[in-house]
């Protein structure tokens, strides 16, 4: 059962490793991080976050933050 357990684990974090490296891929427009920045009042990484996962679309960050 611990076996199970580790595996299944080892395989999470290695899915999240995988997709924090897609997510590095994208790129970002300081402009667009600075929007969201002063708008949301947001830190710098979450706004870096947010418009990474949309990938690089302004406008989809901006939504999925005031929802």
């Amino acid at each position: 059962a611990m076996s199970v357990i580790g595996d299944r684990r080892s395989r999470e974090q290695k899915a999240k490793q995988e997709r924090e490296k897609e997510l590095a891929k994208v790129t970002i427009k300081k402009e667009d991080l600075e929007l969201i920045m002063n708008e949301m009042e947001i830190s710098r990484a979450a706004a870096e976050r947010s418009l990474r996962e949309h990938m690089g679309n302004v406008v989809e960050a901006l939504i999925t933050l005031t929802n």
